[in-house]
C-alpha cells in the first residue's frame, strides 16, 4: 500500500497520507515521501498549492512509536537522522513558494499537530482532537515547539504541551491554531476549495508574498520593513513586466 497518495485537480495538489490503520502515524517512510512530495511540488508547473489531508479516520497521530525501539543511543547517527528527517519536513512547508493548507479531521496529535501548523493555513473539524499528549508517554514535544511558540505564544504554548491534553477543533480555532473551523464532512471540500481560491493568483505574486510573509514574521520592526521595501520593489517590476508583454 502506497502510504502517500496524491492527486492534482484544478491547480492544487492533494496529498493524503495513506496508514489509516495507523491513524497515518509519521513513520521513516511517509515522513520521506511528505518530504519528497512538498520539494516536487514547488517544481511543478501544474500545482499552484498544496491540500495536506489524512486518510480517515484521522490527519495524522504523531510519530509512529513502533520505530522507537530502533532509535536508541547505541545507534545515535540513525537517532539523527530521523530527527533531521523531521525537521526538514516542518520547514519545507515555509520554503516552498507555493501555500499549503492542512485538512484536519479525527486526531492531529503531537507530530501530527505540529504537521498542521507548518502548514499556511488549517481548516479544522469542529470534533477533532488537537493537542500535544507527549508527556503522557514518557517523551517529549521538541520540534514541533518551533511553529507552536510563533503561533500562538509562550503561555497558551506551555499550556497544550505541559498538559498534554487535546482540545477540540473549535478550541483550536478560538486559539488561533486554524483558520477555520467546519464539520467534520465539510473539511477536505472547504480546504479545496480555499486552495483553488489561493490558485488562482498569479503565481509570481504569490510567490513573493509568501517568501516575504516568513521572512518578516520573526524579524524586527525595522527589519520587516526592509524586506517589505524590497518586496515593494519587486513588486513594481511585476507590474512593468506585464505592462511590456
Amino acid at each position: 500500500m502506497n502510504v502517500l497518495l496524491s492527486e492534482k485537480k484544478k491547480g492544487v495538489l492533494v496529498l493524503t497520507m495513506n496508514r489509516p490503520q495507523k491513524h497515518n502515524a509519521l513513520n521513516t517512510d511517509l515522513t520521506q515521501q511528505l518530504l519528497d512530495a512538498i520539494t516536487a511540488s514547488e517544481f511543478d508547473p501544474e500545482v499552484r498549492s498544496v491540500v495536506l489531508v489524512g486518510q480517515s479516520p484521522s490527519f495524522c497521530a504523531g510519530a509512529d512509536t513502533s520505530e522507537f525501539s530502533s532509535l536508541t543511543p547505541q545507534d545515535p547517527q540513525a537517532v539523527q537522522a530521523r530527527a533531521d528527517l523531521t525537521m526538514a519536513l516542518h520547514l519545507s512547508f515555509s520554503k516552498i513558494s507555493k501555500p499549503v493548507i492542512a485538512a484536519v479531521t479525527g486526531n492531529a496529535l503531537g507530530g501530527g499537530a505540529g504537521l498542521a501548523l507548518a502548514c499556511d493555513m488549517v481548516v479544522i473539524a469542529e470534533d477533532a482532537k488537537f493537542g500535544y499528549p507527549e508527556l503522557k508517554h514518557g517523551i517529549v514535544a521538541a520540534v514541533v515547539l518551533a511553529n507552536l511558540v510563533r503561533q500562538i505564544g509562550p503561555k497558551k504554548a506551555f499550556e497544550l504541551v505541559a498538559s498534554a491534553t487535546p482540545i477540540n477543533g473549535t478550541k483550536a480555532h478560538e486559539y488561533g491554531l486554524a483558520n477555520q473551523v467546519v464539520a467534520t464532512q465539510d473539511v477536505l471540500s472547504k480546504a479545496i476549495e480555499l486552495a483553488e481560491g489561493l490558485a488562482a493568483w498569479s503565481p509570481l505574486a504569490m510567490a513573493t508574498t509568501k517568501r516575504t510573509f516568513y521572512r518578516a514574521m520573526d524579524l524586527s520592526l525595522s527589519q520587516a520593513l526592509e524586506v517589505g521595501r524590497d518586496a515593494n520593489i519587486m513588486m513594481r517590476g511585476f507590474q512593468m513586466a506585464k505592462t511590456h508583454a
